[in-house]
């Protein structure tokens, strides 16, 4: 005789699509998208738990009370893509599915998210961990839009893919770069011995993440929409998580900052703008350097 298939079967067999699209467009409660797959609530909360689906609180659904929130939709636009950038490397989505936080040392930084995203709520100083300055904001239709792409609370270990169009990934990766990325340059000496004049600028462009999924998941896109490969380091220290780092060198670290800043006015941390500029001058500009050895980038 055949064996009933278990639960924990039948709970694998509910795509993720179709839970984010039960719970999260149509906001189905738990109860009602168990009642579809004939499972109990506690399957789909474990379900749930597997995805890394976060659960809102029991009760009326926020937001519901202000006239259908829930079903507007986000569309993509530079500046979107900007702060989700940011909001993926350096933002809290918190549990209870309502606040966002986002904590930064450069007041400016937290002054674009607010123009990007339109917010009215203060920025305040904050010394948890250490002083900084803290912008956090209430937006229940955002927060869930942003569990839609693949944000999650208490992200940093498990980020994975996100649904980022292409069209995008240039203001989305600016805005990851200046959240927990850096852009480093170096006068390169080492030639000097044979002549003075070899002295060369070096840039590296480079990003770090506690989670390898996201980190791979954006060297692939990169490697598709901007034609650059990258590396990926990691860095293991005894009792704390893995720092996993995808850096670009020489030509790619070039080619990205000129896709990354199209324009002088796109948004962005000032500073570190500063420190691309002078790779921004157009490709024909290279061949008007004085004679000599060629610039190696």
């Amino acid at each position: 005789m055949p064996t009933a298939p278990s639960a924990r079967n039948l709970r694998v067999e509910v795509s993720e699509a179709e839970l984010r699209e039960l719970y999260l467009e149509q906001s189905l409660t738990l109860d009602q998208i168990g009642a579809r797959y004939g499972l109990a609530a506690t399957t789909i909360s474990r379900r749930f738990a597997d995805l890394g689906i976060g659960v809102r609180r029991r009760g009326p659904l926020p937001g519901a009370r202000y006239g259908g929130a829930a079903s507007q939709k986000w569309r993509w636009t530079a500046d979107l893509a900007y702060a989700v950038g940011l909001i993926t490397t350096d933002g809290c989505l918190s549990r209870d599915g309502r606040h966002l936080t986002m904590t930064s040392k450069d007041t400016d930084l937290l002054e674009t998210v607010r123009r990007c995203l339109g917010i009215a709520a203060r920025i305040t100083l904050t010394t948890n961990p250490r002083p900084c300055h803290r912008l956090q904001w209430s937006d229940v239709v955002f927060h869930r839009w942003l569990t839609e792409i693949g944000l999650m609370p208490a992200k940093s270990l498990r980020l994975g893919p996100l649904r980022v169009p292409d069209e995008w990934m240039r203001d989305f990766l600016r805005g990851c770069i200046d959240g927990d990325g850096s852009i480093v340059t170096y006068a390169d000496r080492y030639n000097t011995f044979k002549k003075s004049t070899y002295v060369y600028t070096r840039v590296y462009l480079s990003l770090v993440s506690a989670s390898p999924r996201f980190v791979e998941w954006l060297r692939d896109t990169l490697r598709r929409v901007a034609g650059v490969s990258g590396e990926v380091g990691v860095r293991r220290l005894e009792g704390r998580s893995d720092i996993w780092r995808l850096r670009y060198a020489k030509r790619e670290a070039f080619r990205l900052l000129r896709w990354m800043y199209y324009s002088p006015d796109v948004p962005c941390l000032r500073r570190k703008y500063d420190i691309a500029a002078p790779f921004l001058v157009p490709a024909n500009r290279v061949g008007q350097r004085r004679p000599g050895r060629p610039m190696v980038i």
